[in-house]
């Protein structure tokens, strides 16, 4: 993808996109987002999902994710070691542990690996797994596959244009959160591509 394509669907600064632009390039690859709907629909849900490429890591403390056996928060201090990093927050120890095995980096003992509070403060290093943990929540979801459904010369906002860019959002945010921001990402996105 171009700088622009990368700048406008995330709804993003040039400095963030071009921070960002071979890592995300790179997971685009490695997960099999070559198709310009399943690039559009990821930029538009990692913008939201990041701030427009700013936010590595959660903004809140983690405290509420303590003692969460859901994901894996079973030894004190997990709710805030493992709080949500990446352009997709991956969230909790056992998340981190996949994730970690699945990229080949030790997460629980390094978890700041994923992002480290934004992109002004991140290392090229966190920034690329930032990417790439977003890349394999998106492979592990099977988005690509719901990416396919919708039609890119469409309008995303009716029918079954909307219906499966809902289910994307589901998968990644377990609800509708920000699902006009989203959309509107999708929206200014498409024109650039």
């Amino acid at each position: 993808m171009t700088l622009g394509q990368i700048k406008e669907t995330a709804c993003s600064s040039t400095v963030n996109a071009q921070k960002f632009m071979a890592f995300i390039n790179g997971t685009c690859d490695k997960f099999d987002m070559g198709t310009s709907i399943r690039q559009i629909c990821f930029l538009a849900q990692v913008g939201h999902e990041s701030g427009s490429l700013f936010f590595t890591e959660e903004l809140a403390s983690g405290a509420a994710y303590e003692g969460r056996k859901n994901l894996g928060n079973i030894k004190p201090g997990d709710g805030i070691k493992f709080k949500g990093r990446g352009l997709i927050q991956i969230t909790g120890r056992t998340n981190y542990q996949i994730v970690g095995n699945a990229l080949g980096l030790d997460l629980i003992n390094n978890p700041g690996l994923l992002g480290g509070k934004n992109v002004n403060v991140c290392t090229a290093e966190q920034l690329k797994n930032a990417a790439l943990s977003a890349g394999w929540f998106w492979n592990s979801r099977k988005l690509n596959a719901i990416a396919d459904a919708i039609n890119i010369t469409k309008p995303i906002d009716s029918g079954s244009n909307l219906d499966n860019f809902i289910l994307i959002t589901k998968k990644i945010n377990g609800g509708i959160n920000g699902l006009h921001d989203r959309l509107n990402r999708y929206k200014t996105g498409v024109k650039f591509f």
